[in-house]
């Protein structure tokens, strides 16, 4: 095992620095720390592209065909990425034409092709495309910039890879795309490219999810796991249980049914699923602040108590409701760091225990395979 100290994980850093920048500048890279660089996240699967500078138009115009050319999805991510694109140019365009600056660009429209108007987002849903762009010359019969793909959530892809093309020049306080014309043909490695995001622990306000999720599609990640409920606090609204959220760390620190619908609703407008996580049977003591049956005794808190049915039927409603907020095929149970110590301790669950003929590992085991039941029985996909 390799140990660093602070100092000496400032010099490991340091000489990574060092050998990246040697890199640049080696000849044999062919790239020179004033030479423009094009840097695409992740790489595609296949590209070529040559060298020539494309400017493009910060009037960029949006056109459609195919069926899901007129895709909501679509239409506010062109918009979304138009402002990411011209950041910095937002009030230059105007007062260049006033100066007489440059109104002539080699790319003034992007042109999607999108063949299905199918926006169902589930797991392996088709994210491939492809993305031409090349200076307009009257011989192209696909022309400046276009982007083809199966289904929106390809389109929205491509226009990534398209904004990550565009570079804004300092010099010449334009926009522009380096080392064209770009042929690029791509489609994602792995259906799952997951974040984890544990809001139980640490509290996050929904502006704050909503810029991790926006920052998720920069890098074409399609999964955010959101670990809502912990030990530390429930801060999920559950209407059928109301005071479960008596469990959130303060009344402030909370997100209602609409909260949550909200997030799932941003997410899937840039193509991203979110799949929840109800961590059971360890892992959840902040349960019994609002409904204290559900701990094995007021001074032995968890594991959740295995011997009574209402543990399963609470389980069972939050599931249901969570069912109505998160379309996703999967859903998370958790079922990790399970000590069962409270369970051979309590004297009604050792005597369910002995009832039953079970071990505290049998009881386990019970716990995790009737919580994958009841996830079932809602038309998931549990996973531990």
């Amino acid at each position: 095992m390799l140990r660093f100290s602070q100092n000496s994980h400032y010099k490991l850093s340091f000489l990574v620095l060092v050998l990246w920048v040697s890199h640049l500048v080696d000849s044999k890279s062919g790239f020179e720390l004033d030479e423009p660089l094009t840097y695409l996240w992740p790489l595609p699967s296949e590209f070529t592209s040559g060298n020539q500078t494309l400017t493009v138009d910060p009037t960029l115009s949006f056109s459609a065909l195919g069926k899901g050319g007129n895709s909501k999805i679509l239409i506010e991510g062109f918009e979304r990425y138009k402002k990411i694109i011209f950041k910095h140019v937002s009030g230059i365009s105007l007062f260049g034409k006033s100066r007489g600056i440059r109104s002539v660009y080699d790319i003034s429209e992007l042109r999607f092709i999108v063949n299905s108007d199918s926006e169902e987002l589930q797991l392996g849903v088709d994210e491939s495309y492809t993305l031409f762009v090349a200076k307009k010359d009257g011989k192209s019969i696909v022309g400046e910039a276009t982007i083809e793909a199966n289904t929106v959530y390809g389109a929205l892809r491509g226009l990534e890879t398209f904004s990550q093309l565009c570079a804004f020049d300092y010099e010449t306080k334009s926009v522009q795309i380096y080392k064209a014309p770009w042929y690029i043909k791509d489609k994602p490695r792995f259906a799952f490219r997951g974040l984890m995001l544990d809001t139980s622990r640490h509290y996050l306000p929904i502006d704050v999810i909503k810029q991790i999720i926006e920052s998720m599609s920069y890098a074409k990640l399609n999964v955010l796991h959101w670990h809502i409920i912990d030990e530390e606090s429930f801060p999920l609204e559950v209407p059928s249980y109301p005071k479960l959220w008596n469990g959130a760390y303060t009344k402030w620190e909370r997100y209602t049914i609409e909260d949550a619908s909200e997030i799932v609703s941003f997410a899937k407008m840039r193509g991203i699923h979110i799949m929840a996580e109800v961590d059971v049977p360890g892992h959840a003591e902040s349960w019994g602040a609002g409904y204290p049956d559900l701990w094995p005794s007021s001074t032995c808190r968890e594991p959740l108590d295995v011997s009574k049915s209402f543990t399963f039927d609470l389980i069972s409603g939050i599931l249901s409701e969570m069912r109505k907020i998160f379309p996703f095929e999967l859903f998370h149970l958790g079922g990790d760091e399970v000590h069962t110590d409270c369970w051979t301790s309590t004297p009604h669950i050792k005597q369910w225990l002995n009832d039953q003929n079970m071990t505290a590992k049998d009881a386990y085991q019970y716990f995790v395979l009737k919580a994958q039941e009841i996830a079932i029985s809602k038309n998931w996909t549990p996973v531990n």
